[in-house]
């Protein structure tokens, strides 16, 4: 049985507020630095395939500090772990914005790993909302988080308008701002109000039984949700690291990107108003299922914009349409998936399941961004060789994530 900080809303809600205010004000590091990662990276990059490898190093960096940081944060306060996340953003930014001064493309990757530290504590922020909230609760909170995105849609490729080319070595004024932002995050932290796993302690016989890896990974529920997330993420990452190369690939401004990325992570997080309250009305399953479809038709969009183009190239409009259907599709999927894990363990699990799910949720993240450059620079001769090879290769990981909520959904609902 939960204990009375499980049923009182009302921490939960001031908790959410400090999280809110996390992901709109220091999460704006993020857009940030996808919008201009590859951009610097092939400013860098010794060989233009290794474009994206600054992304790819994030990404890679927040798989493999997820299994660590989970249970560091159930034994020491998720207060703990995130000013750790805010820390290693400030000196992943400090790192990064030396590379680009001294022009060193390995120094910039230490940076973007230090940088992938910070978030892999942003990715836990949504699963710290359900910590004090009950169960009626907990789809809301974290939708209301991932909401919090929306000021960073609009903040994050802004500021980098502004940044990008204050100074004269490109790029580095928008990382000189990622450290202020990172500073103002550790202030904000201070505010939060969670258990540590002490106080999540199991209350009965039944509960203090753990389950091992295996045991956990054979849960219907774990393994969808991990899935289902896995592959929303991924899919996203794969066509947003592109986009700002393909933009420009196509004659476009990196003004363009930049306002395409903006459109693409409003889209993302938009729709969390009201994903919590969709997700309550029409079940999980649902939800995670239009979230699938919405990205099948964010990556038909953008093949019709390479085909339907009497110029030989997609429009502005394409990249808009692609992108926009696919944060609408991400927040969906991946809001979804995070519902169901956060509702199939208990509380004295948590550091090992959403460890667990994170590693491998961001292990795949990994892939796909170093397949991205891969595919868009070395995939054929041209832009458009590389965006069709791109938005292409969404189609394997939509059938696996779709067969998965099938195979779930027939099951006997007596076994869930």
């Amino acid at each position: 049985m939960m204990d009375s900080a499980y049923t009182d809303d009302r921490r939960a809600k001031r908790n959410v507020a400090v999280l809110v205010g996390a992901q709109a004000i220091i999460g704006a590091q993020m857009p940030m630095i996808f919008a201009i990662g590859g951009l610097a990276g092939s400013m860098l990059a010794p060989n233009p395939c290794l474009a994206t490898l600054p992304i790819s190093v994030i990404v890679f960096s927040s798989m493999t500090t997820a299994p660590w940081l989970s249970p560091l944060m159930q034994q020491n306060g998720r207060r703990f772990g995130f000013m750790l996340g805010a820390f290693s953003g400030m000196v992943g930014a400090m790192i990064s914005a030396l590379g680009l001064y001294m022009g060193n493309f390995y120094l910039f990757l230490v940076g973007a790993y230090f940088t992938g530290i910070y978030m892999s504590a942003q990715g836990f922020y949504r699963f710290a909302a359900t910590d004090t909230a009950s169960d009626a609760f907990k789809p809301k909170a974290i939708s209301y988080v991932m909401a919090g995105g929306l000021a960073a849609a609009i903040v994050g490729p802004q500021m980098n308008k502004v940044m990008m080319n204050a100074l004269v070595v490109p790029f580095l004024g928008s990382y000189l701002s990622v450290i202020v932002l990172n500073l103002i995050g550790m202030v904000l932290f201070m505010a939060l109000d969670l258990p540590k796993g002490s106080k999540n302690a199991p209350t009965s016989a039944t509960e203090m039984v753990a389950r091992t890896r295996k045991e956990m990974l054979r849960d219907p529920n774990i393994i969808v949700a991990i899935i289902v997330g896995m592959v929303s993420y991924a899919l996203m990452n794969l066509v947003m690291t592109s986009t700002p190369l393909a933009v420009v690939g196509c004659g476009f401004g990196a003004s363009d990107a930049n306002d395409i990325v903006s459109a693409h992570v409003l889209a993302m997080y938009i729709p969390s108003f009201f994903t919590g309250h969709l997700i309550a009305r029409f079940g999980v399953k649902s939800i995670m299922t239009l979230g699938l479809f919405i990205l099948a038709c964010a990556g038909a969009a953008a093949l019709a914009g390479v085909e339907l183009s009497e110029a030989g190239q997609p429009s502005l409009v394409s990249f808009y349409a692609g992108l926009i259907l696919l944060g609408i599709g991400w927040n969906f999927g991946f809001i979804g998936a995070t519902s169901m894990l956060a509702m199939a363990h208990k509380p004295h699990e948590r550091g090992v399941v959403q460890g667990m799910n994170d590693m491998i949720v961001f292990g795949c993240v990994t892939i796909a961004s170093l397949a991205s450059g891969g595919l868009m620079n070395c995939s054929g001769g041209s832009p458009i060789e590389g965006w069709t090879a791109v938005n292409l290769a969404m189609l394997p990981f939509l059938a696996l994530a779709g067969g998965a909520l099938i195979w779930l959904t027939m099951r006997p609902q007596t076994n869930d």
